[in-house]
């Protein structure tokens, strides 16, 4: 399933639904993080726009799925959240079930 359809699943979806496409969307993006500059690359070969990755991330970050990381003014920091996921797709406490 291609990058843009994630994007338009995650959209339409609600509930716990929504969450697990987020999550699909998250994971498929991360898959390309470490193209510079990450933002025109999907931009360029897969129509997706910043924002539709930024959103789910946020999503995902205000339903405790993933805390996205901070620079030291506070700025949200999306590409490194992404390369993390990508670098480590299931934390250990998650995998073992003690969360």
């Amino acid at each position: 399933m291609s990058l843009k359809a994630r994007v338009k699943l995650y959209r339409v979806s609600k509930g716990r639904d929504k969450v697990e496409r987020a999550w699909e969307l998250v994971r498929e993006a991360a898959k390309y993080s470490n193209r510079e500059p990450y933002w025109e690359f999907l931009k360029k070969n897969f129509d997706v726009r910043p924002e539709d990755i930024k959103d789910a991330l946020r999503y995902l970050e205000e339903h405790g799925e993933v805390q996205i990381k901070r620079s030291i003014d506070g700025k949200r920091l999306y590409v490194s959240t992404l390369k993390d996921i990508r670098e480590n797709p299931v934390r250990l406490d998650r995998w073992l079930g003690l969360t």
